[in-house]
């Protein structure tokens, strides 16, 4: 058993990725039953759907296994992470966005050089010429250069529009932050996954180990007629059971290394190989009442959700200003003539009033239609708020009841390694037959795989609070160290 696991440790998943999932369910594995443990089954991997599971690889494959820390797992997904790197490029859209409606609040500023030659027909625009002037007029050159300039005064809708996409910028920003939280506790929990497999895996090999010396003894013991046949096939039937447990453990922790490594983002084909030792985080220490405080002024998706809110009420301001007068000046400057020599300066200067009469509804449209999304969006925040509230309380519960498991599964592994070197001693010395001592080898087999689960449990439980308090990337360097 790797002495990693007897750590605490801050590894959360929230693989909800929409919110938190409770540990069972972020452990992605039934608990352990009365009996013996099975095999770890093994599944056929879904297509990957969620960018925060995928990564993308960055350099290349080195022939030796790269030494991989939790911390250094941690950075490499900030770097690399799909979720993270869409989520940044989220915000580099909505500064777009805010970009193109500024436009309507900055002066628009186009020129223009045109040379044209030209011959115009009086009669046709109703000049009255006297008898025996010709109609015609040219052929001439007309040279112009000139400058257009726009600018808005008073527009409500413009104005209202620039700041709905400012706050829009704020929720990509926030909704970034919680990307990085979020990755963060994914990355931490593909680590802990991988190693609670590479557990499973050593435990697996001792129970092995242990079997085959059941086994060697069972068949000195029958040699020397002290036991039956029957115990060697019995011992040569858990030895065969616990080499195939072995080999699923070890495909399992082959598996969880991929799995890390794609997350992470590590150059395809890239062997790694686990640090044993992870930093202990403690639980913090505050009540239920100071978490949800914390929680609400901390937790990035809550600061979105209320930009969003805030976005809308601009958006819907902005339609409003659609239907109110607005004001804005045209002025245009440049030279006209019918050469350039001759051309001279000429300029004209605009303020115009627009006024909104009538629309044929298109405004009181997309007014309902604004109303709509601001409910959905006050909905959806306080929908939000609601989870907050049940997401840290949940985390404390699960804190507490994982955290007395894991004492009582620490208690039951150590009492059953005590079991089963009596089990063998009573067989050695042919009191009893080797199915106690099978059934004993059973208990440490059960008893090791509920500590691996325990131990999980209690570590997740206090990544979710974590994630709950908006808070995993501060934990992170502030318990493991190191900065981006």
């Amino acid at each position: 058993m790797r002495a990693v696991l007897l750590v605490p440790v801050i590894l959360v998943p929230l693989l909800g990725l929409a919110g938190a999932v409770s540990p069972a369910a972020a452990q992605g594995q039934a608990p352990p039953s009365s009996q013996a443990p099975p095999a770890p089954a093994r599944t056929p991997s879904p297509v990957t759907t969620n960018p925060f599971l995928g990564g993308v690889p960055v350099g290349t494959a080195t022939r030796d296994a790269l030494s991989l820390s939790i911390l250094d797992a941690i950075n490499r997904a900030l770097e690399h992470n799909l979720g993270v790197l869409m989520a940044e490029e989220g915000i580099g859209r909505a500064r777009g966005t805010r970009w193109r409606a500024l436009s309507g609040l900055l002066p628009t500023v186009t020129g223009r050089v045109s040379e044209t030659r030209q011959q115009l027909n009086l009669a046709a625009f109703g000049f009255p010429l006297p008898a025996g002037i010709p109609s015609l007029v040219g052929p001439f050159n007309v040279f112009e250069a000139r400058v257009y300039v726009t600018q808005p005064v008073l527009d409500l809708h413009a104005l209202n529009d620039a700041r709905a996409e400012a706050h829009n910028i704020a929720a990509a920003q926030f909704s970034y932050k919680s990307a990085r939280d979020l990755v963060v506790l994914v990355a931490a929990n593909a680590y802990l996954q991988a190693l609670a497999a590479s557990s499973r895996a050593d435990s697996a090999r001792a129970q092995v180990q242990t079997a085959e010396a059941l086994h060697t003894q069972a068949v000195d013991l029958r040699q020397n007629g002290i036991v039956a046949g029957i115990e060697v096939l019995r011992a040569e039937v858990q030895l065969n059971t616990e080499r195939q447990r072995a080999t699923a453990a070890r495909n399992d922790f082959e598996k969880a290394k991929l799995q890390l490594a794609h997350i992470i983002g590590l150059p395809l084909g890239q062997s790694v190989r686990l640090m044993d030792e992870l930093p202990e985080v403690p639980v913090p220490e505050m009540t239920l009442e100071q978490a949800l405080d914390r929680a609400y002024q901390t937790r990035p998706d809550y600061q979105a959700a209320a930009a969003r809110v805030r976005a809308a009420e601009a958006a819907r301001a902005a339609i409003v200003g659609e239907g109110l007068p607005s004001v804005h000046v045209d002025a245009n400057y440049g030279d006209l003539g019918l050469s350039i020599p001759d051309s001279h300066s000429t300029f004209s200067v605009v303020g115009a009033v627009n006024v909104p009469i009538f629309q044929g509804g298109r405004t009181r449209g997309r007014l309902l239609e604004a109303d709509a999304d601001l409910r959905d969006r006050r909905a959806q925040l306080e929908d939000l708020r609601a989870t907050i509230y049940y997401d840290v309380r949940t985390a404390f519960l699960d804190l507490q009841a994982s955290g007395e498991q894991l004492q009582v599964a620490t208690s039951a592994r150590q009492l059953a390694a005590a079991q089963l070197t009596q089990a063998r001693d009573r067989f050695a010395a042919g009191v009893t037959g080797n199915i106690e001592v099978v059934q004993a080898q059973e208990a440490v087999a059960l008893a090791n795989e509920e500590y691996i689960s325990a131990l999980y449990l209690y570590n997740v439980s206090k990544a979710v609070l974590a994630r709950g308090l908006g808070v995993a990337e501060e934990l992170v360097r502030q318990f493991l160290g190191g900065v981006r």
